[in-house]
C-alpha cells in the first residue's frame, strides 16, 4: 500500500469540505473551527490561505463560479465578487443549522442539519433539498449528526452519513424530480471503530467514508462490503476527495483540535495522540469523478 504524504499543514483545528476544481485545478479546503479556506494547486506545489473568518461546513461549486457554502447559520452562494448572499436558513419551520452539503447532477443542492448535544435532548436533524430556484422542503429527517454526501455514478443512489447512528444510508434518487425514496442502511459501522465522517464515491461506485476517531479511510464496495482500509496519522481523520488531473489524486483532511464525545469507541484517549490537522495526499491508481455543479439563483 501506498503511503499518504502531508501536501499542507496548518494545523487546522478542523479540516473538513475538500473540494476538487477540475475546471481550474485547484483543490480546496477548510477549518470551520478556525474560519479559514485554503486551495492548493498541485500542478505547482502551492498551497495558500484565501480567506478568513468564513464558516464553512459543506462547499460545492456553483455553475457560474463561486460556491455554495453550508453552515451554522445557514446556506447561502459566495459569488465570484466575494459576495455572500443567503439563501436560506429555516425551511419548513426548521432552523438550517447545516454540516456538509452536495449538488446533484441537475444543480439542486442537498445538505444536512444536525443539533446533538452530549448531554441534553435535542432536536433531530433534516435531510433539506435546495431546488434551483432557492426554495428549500426537507426531504428526510431523524438524524443525529449528519455528515457526508455522495451520489452513484449513475446518480440514482444518494448516500448520506448519520455519524451519531454510525450509519451510512442510501436512497433511490430520481435526478429529474431530485424526489427521493426507500431509505436502507448501506452501511453500519461497530461501535468499536471510529464513527462515519467525510464521505465520497469514486468511479466504480464504491464509497469512501473517513472516520473520526478512527485514523483511517475505509473504502466500501456497492453491497456494503469493507474492501480496504486506508490507514492515517490522524486520529480525528474527518473527510476525503478525488482530484488531479486524471481524479486519481485523494486528498484526506483532518482535525487538530481534540474533541470527546460519547460516540468515541471504547478505549479512544481523547487526551493523548495526534490528532489531526494536516491536509493528506496519496494515488492508489484508483478514479474518482468529478463533483456536480449547484445552479441556485435567488
Amino acid at each position: 500500500m501506498k503511503q499518504l504524504s502531508v501536501v499542507a499543514d496548518y494545523g487546522d483545528l478542523c479540516g473538513e469540505a475538500p473540494m476538487w476544481d477540475g475546471e481550474a485545478g485547484y483543490l480546496y479546503w477548510t477549518d470551520n473551527i478556525g474560519l479559514k479556506f485554503y486551495r492548493f494547486q498541485p500542478a505547482t506545489g502551492i498551497h495558500e490561505l484565501i480567506k478568513e473568518g468564513v464558516e464553512i461546513f459543506g462547499i460545492a461549486l456553483h455553475e457560474k463560479g463561486g460556491f455554495m457554502i453550508s453552515n451554522l447559520s445557514g446556506i447561502w452562494v459566495w459569488d465570484v465578487d466575494d459576495q455572500f448572499s443567503l439563501i436560506t436558513d429555516e425551511v419548513e419551520g426548521s432552523k438550517c443549522h447545516m454540516n456538509d452539503c452536495i449538488a446533484d447532477v441537475n444543480g439542486r443542492l442537498f445538505a444536512g442539519s444536525f443539533f446533538y448535544h452530549p448531554s441534553k435532548e435535542y432536536e433531530l436533524g433534516k435531510l433539506i433539498r435546495v431546488d434551483v430556484d432557492g426554495s428549500g422542503s426537507i426531504v428526510d429527517e431523524g438524524f443525529h449528526i449528519s455528515n457526508g454526501l455522495g451520489f452513484s455514478p449513475d446518480n440514482t443512489i444518494l448516500y448520506f452519513t448519520d455519524s451519531g447512528a454510525r450509519v451510512i444510508y442510501a436512497y433511490d434518487y430520481d435526478p429529474r424530480s431530485g424526489d427521493i425514496k426507500n431509505r436502507r442502511v448501506a452501511i453500519k459501522i461497530p461501535d468499536d471503530e471510529g464513527i462515519p465522517d467525510g464521505l465520497t464515491i469514486d468511479a466504480d461506485g464504491y464509497i469512501w467514508s473517513a472516520q473520526w476517531y478512527g485514523s483511517s479511510v475505509l473504502r466500501y464496495d456497492p453491497d456494503g462490503k469493507l474492501e480496504r482500509r486506508l490507514d492515517t496519522p490522524a486520529k480525528q481523520t474527518s473527510s476525503i476527495i478525488f482530484g488531479g488531473e486524471d481524479l486519481t489524486d485523494i486528498f484526506i483532511t483532518s482535525a487538530a483540535m481534540s474533541e470527546p464525545m460519547p460516540l468515541m469507541p471504547r478505549g479512544y484517549d481523547p487526551d493523548s495522540g495526534y490528532f489531526g490537522g494536516q491536509l493528506y495526499h496519496v494515488n492508489l491508481g484508483i478514479k474518482g469523478k468529478p463533483e456536480h455543479r449547484a445552479k441556485i439563483n435567488k
